[in-house]
Formats: C-alpha cells, structure tokens, sequence
C-alpha cells in the first residue's frame, strides 16, 4: 500500500535501535505504541493549547514487524473534538534504513483530554 502522507510531514520521525526490540528481535510493540502515544500528544497538546492527557487508546492494530534500523514515521489526526476531548487517529510506516518504499505497520484512536493544572478536565480553547 501506498502511503497516503507522501504530501505531509510526520509528527515524529525516529529510528529504532536494538534496545527497543523484544525477545525475538523485534522491536516491540510497546516501543512503538508509545512513540504513537507521543505523535498524538503532540497534537493533542497543540489543539488544547496545554496540556492533555490520554484516557483511552482503542483499535490497536498491528499490521507487520518493525525491524532493528527501520525509519518509523508517525502521523497524527484530528478525527474530532468534544466540550474536553479529542479523538486522534495515528498510522506508523516503517521505511527500511537503506530503501525508499514505506509501508504501513500500525494504526490506533486515542482520545485525550484537556487537562488544567491540577490534573482536572477543562474546556477546549476554541481557536482564534
């Protein structure tokens, strides 16, 4: 499959290393549903103008293995905001160190919550 984010930059671009793999040389899973985790914080953060917590991460789907020196590419989306939350989809693509396909190797929705400072939901700050 084609990657449809040909046109747009990724949220985060990073390259996994040994010490993120699991017992069979993959990197795992956790590794890389917590740099998703990461791409929809940042997002999150940037539409609630502060800070945001997650509250829920659902469909987790993992499509093929992450290898060792594979550039993974997140990509986030704003699917949807509600009074203090918001639904982000992310998709993480693996490009091998030394080709130029990508291809997918994950997707999942995490919804975040606008957060004030003690920790307590508030209300979207609409934008300007």
């Amino acid at each position: 499959m084609p990657n449809p984010h040909t046109d747009t930059m990724p949220v985060i671009r990073t390259i996994a290393m040994p010490a993120d793999t699991n017992p069979s040389g993959d990197i795992f899973g956790g590794w890389l549903m917590a740099q998703m985790d990461l791409a929809a914080g940042n997002l999150a953060a940037r539409t609630a103008r502060g800070r945001a917590a997650t509250i829920a991460v659902e469909a987790m789907t993992f499509l093929r293995p992450v290898k060792v020196g594979d550039e993974v590419s997140l990509y986030a989306t704003l699917i949807s905001t509600g009074r203090t939350s918001m639904r982000i989809g992310v998709e993480a693509w693996r490009r091998d160190r030394y080709g130029h396909q990508s291809e997918q190797v994950t997707h999942a929705m995490f919804t975040f919550v606008a957060i004030d400072p003690e920790g307590r939901p508030r209300q979207l700050v609409t934008q300007d």
